[in-house]
């Protein structure tokens, strides 16, 4: 017979948080890996409906698998999205998923015993990045997830999809996801860096993670990419701290505004870029951009076939 109250100590409850706006078909692959989780405790995934018709047909009440379905009542976007699926949920343990990817069997089982043995409050894993017909496994380890590691770069494995919490530390040191950030755009990389300077963080380095690249809703959205990114720089002081992490947010701005076809700005930020940092590749990137020389789109999906973003 089974020890029930030692099993809920070795494997303790999960909730996992699935936000969706309108992509049914992506949505059923990433419930049907949360699900299919090799971990012996229980799952109750919570799947966050944000601006658009819930689907009832997706609850389940199993024993160890349960799903439910609810409507996002905070902000609308992934923000307060994020943010309602937590707070419908009770277990000491949370995990992220979004809707376009999809975990492997031994994620949540792996992660947790990472969190157990370490004593973090977060955990990360690596991720394989799927776009087209070409694939790409990215890797960290706990080194790089320090504040100064994340500020310098935004270390591509610390993807929402790959982070599990506690419960304790999201509703206390850490918080919820900022609904505050512009279009709810790089909310993810946001909270990772609070969760950094919350404690450290563990990492599972295995690719655990399917993400599929390239389906991201801000596809475009630049200019709310743009006014999110000076967000983000106001409230880290770190930022203004490192004149490469600054470097790398402003040269993300200036293709932004390349790829809106503003070319003053772009270049005016560009050459802001360059003075603070002369070897950041992504103004010399927005510059043929700015000028005609080469689509935008050309460009990301170029990025996209290496695993990259801009």
């Amino acid at each position: 017979m089974t020890d029930h109250s030692q099993q809920s100590v070795a494997s303790p409850p999960v909730d996992v948080v699935i936000c969706t706006h309108q992509r049914p078909e992506l949505l059923k692959v990433a419930l049907a890996a949360a699900l299919d989780q090799d971990y012996a405790g229980l799952i109750t995934v919570h799947v966050v409906f944000d601006r658009s018709e819930p689907d009832p047909a997706l609850r389940r009440d199993d024993e160890l698998r349960k799903v439910r379905v609810l409507t996002n009542t905070r902000t609308p976007g992934l923000a307060g999205a994020r943010n309602s699926g937590v707070e419908a949920g009770h277990a000491p343990l949370v995990a992220f998923c979004d809707d376009d990817d999809a975990w492997e069997p031994t994620k949540l089982r792996l992660q947790v015993e990472e969190v157990q043995a370490t004593g973090a409050s977060t955990c990360a894993t690596g991720i394989r990045i799927r776009y087209e017909d070409r694939e790409s496994v990215r890797l960290a380890t706990a080194e790089e997830m320090t504040l100064a590691s994340l500020v310098r770069r935004r270390v591509m494995p610390a993807h929402p999809s790959s982070i599990l919490v506690t419960r304790e530390a999201i509703q206390g040191p850490i918080g919820l996801v900022d609904e505050h950030i512009p279009g709810s755009y790089a909310e993810d990389y946001d909270w990772i860096l609070r969760a950094a300077l919350a404690g450290p963080i563990c990492v599972v380095e295995k690719p655990l993670v399917n993400v599929m690249w390239g389906q991201s809703l801000f596809s475009g959205r630049w200019k709310t990419i743009i006014e999110a990114l000076d967000y983000l720089v106001d409230k880290f002081p770190q930022f203004g701290q490192d004149r490469h992490a600054l470097a790398r947010i402003r040269g993300q701005q200036a293709f932004g505004y390349a790829a809106l076809g503003q070319r003053g700005p772009a270049l005016r930020t560009a050459w802001r870029t360059v003075r603070l940092n002369p070897a950041e590749r992504r103004a010399y990137v927005a510059v043929p951009v700015a000028l005609g020389l080469v689509k935008a789109q050309t460009v990301m999906s170029a990025l996209h076939r290496r695993g990259h973003g801009i």
